[in-house]
């Protein structure tokens, strides 16, 4: 595991315990089972949906974006601020929105689908 992968264990030691698994030659981060960030080239992505990107947008933070066979790719996670990096308080307030965001994208998931 990297050293920016160990270090966001102190990051976000406020919020709470994280795991990290390796995925796509970066890494899913994880709180209690659930996906809540990605890290790309050491860079710290955070979850976001409707009800938490304007957090990000009003902070000017991009969203995670990949090519994919030529093709502009956008995820629902967004450039972290880096301002959490020192501020374990900070870090705490936006990985529990981006979980809680991750939690929202789990529910709408495993919804039933209504059959007409």
């Amino acid at each position: 595991m990297s050293e920016y992968i160990e270090y966001l264990q102190e990051v976000f030691e406020l919020f709470g315990p994280i795991t990290a698994r390796k995925m796509f030659g970066g890494y899913g981060i994880y709180h209690n089972g659930l996906m809540f960030a990605l890290v790309a080239e050491d860079t710290l992505y955070l979850k976001a949906d409707a009800e938490n990107s304007g957090y990000f947008e009003k902070e000017g933070l991009g969203s995670f974006k990949y090519n994919k066979s030529g093709k502009l790719m956008r995820m629902s996670y967004y450039l972290a601020p880096d301002e959490i990096m020192d501020d374990r308080e900070q870090a705490a307030i936006w990985a529990h929105r981006s979980f809680e965001a991750a939690l929202r994208s789990q529910a709408l998931k495993n919804k039933p689908k209504i059959k007409k």
